[in-house]
C-alpha cells in the first residue's frame, strides 16, 4: 500500500522533499474508540479519536473509513473527517510535513489525495492554504483552489543558504 501521506505532502514546498519512502511498507496501526465493519460492502469504519499511524506517518481524525477490495484485501481508499484532521510524515531529508483538513481523500485506485475543507499543506514555516487541495501523486503535480471566490494563499520561506 502507498503510503496515505506521502503523496500529500511531496507536492508542497520543497520539491525535492520526499515522504520518507520505506512507510508504504510498513504496517498499518488504528486506534479508535469504536470500529463498524461492513462486509458487503468491505468498508470498515472507526469512530472517536482516531490514531492512525504508517511509519513516519501520524493522522488524527475523529472518522476514519478504509475500504478494501474484496477480491485481494488491497487497501483501495481511505478517507478521514474531522474538526480538523490532521496529519504528519517525515520525509527522506529529515523534515517534518504536516496538513490538516475537514476532510481528506485518499484513492489508491486513482493515486489521488483529495483535502477539501480548510485545506493546509506545511513544510517548515511554508504553507499553502485553501478550500481545496488535489494531489496527483502519480503525475506529481497539485491543483489548489480557494473556493467559492476565495483566493489560494502561500507562504514560501527561503532556504537556508549551504554553509550558514
Amino acid at each position: 500500500m502507498k503510503s496515505l501521506l506521502k503523496a500529500a505532502l511531496l507536492c508542497l514546498i520543497s520539491t525535492g522533499a520526499f515522504a520518507l519512502s520505506s512507510d508504504s511498507e510498513q504496517p498499518v496501526y488504528i486506534d479508535s474508540d469504536s470500529q463498524k465493519l461492513d462486509m458487503k460492502s468491505n468498508e470498515v469504519t472507526f469512530e472517536g479519536d482516531v490514531k492512525l499511524v504508517q511509519g513516519s506517518i501520524e493522522l488524527e481524525a475523529d472518522k476514519v473509513i478504509v475500504v478494501r477490495d474484496a477480491e485481494t484485501g488491497t487497501i483501495t481508499s481511505i478517507q478521514s473527517f474531522g474538526e480538523p484532521t490532521t496529519f504528519r510524515q517525515e520525509t527522506d531529508e529529515g523534515k517534518e510535513l504536516r496538513g490538516q483538513a475537514l476532510e481528506l481523500f485518499y484513492s489508491m485506485s486513482n493515486n489521488q489525495l483529495l483535502m477539501t475543507k480548510q485545506a493546509q499543506l506545511m513544510q517548515d514555516d511554508s504553507v499553502i492554504k485553501g478550500e481545496t487541495i488535489r494531489y496527483q501523486i502519480d503525475t506529481e503535480t497539485m491543483l489548489a483552489d480557494g473556493g467559492n471566490g476565495n483566493r489560494v494563499s502561500t507562504v514560501l520561506q527561503p532556504q537556508a543558504q549551504k554553509g550558514q
